[in-house]
């Protein structure tokens, strides 16, 4: 199964059309798709607005590859499970979100060689239909490293984050 997200807060639409036209044009029964807020008339794929948490979890545990916009829960749920994912960041010029942290999200992810990204509809159709040479990705540990636990504490208890080993607060 090919298993779908886009979140709860604003509509998608750009992302699961892309997805909708992709999977009608290679016969594409398996995919299904959270689709939150939106009103777009799906031709090829089954839909949700709204799932809870355990289906949620229950359908990217079930699913092969994971599409989904570049949210913090998706992409950590993904990586957690073992799950390849690709994601589109919404775009806050297309009315998609407030700004654009989802490109920074995006961007992040993808240096560190966990995700895969599609900055719009031509290059997730090309990764989509790449999907059988996308490599599965290991398991997110489920423990923070110990720079991060610094970097949080550091922040908790000053109110500045240390871009680096030797540097000034920011």
């Amino acid at each position: 199964m090919i298993f779908v997200t886009v979140g709860t807060q604003v509509q998608f639409d750009r992302l699961i059309r892309t997805v909708d036209e992709w999977a009608g044009a290679h016969a594409r029964s398996d995919v299904f798709a959270q689709i939150g807020p939106s009103n777009y008339p799906f031709k090829h794929i089954r839909t949700e607005r709204f799932i809870d948490p355990s289906r949620f979890k229950s359908c990217v545990e079930a699913a092969s590859v994971v599409i989904a916009h570049a949210g913090m829960g998706s992409i950590i749920t993904a990586l957690e499970l073992g799950k390849r994912i690709i994601v589109m960041p919404r775009r806050a010029c297309l009315g998609e979100h407030r700004n654009d942290h989802q490109i920074a999200t995006a961007k992040q992810f993808a240096a560190q060689g966990r995700i895969e990204v599609a900055f719009d509809e031509r290059e997730l159709t090309d990764k989509l239909d790449q999907l059988d040479i996308i490599n599965r990705c290991e398991r997110l540990g489920g423990e923070a490293s110990p720079q991060l636990i610094t970097a949080i504490r550091t922040f908790i208890e000053t109110g500045h984050v240390r871009s680096g080993p030797n540097s000034a607060s920011a």
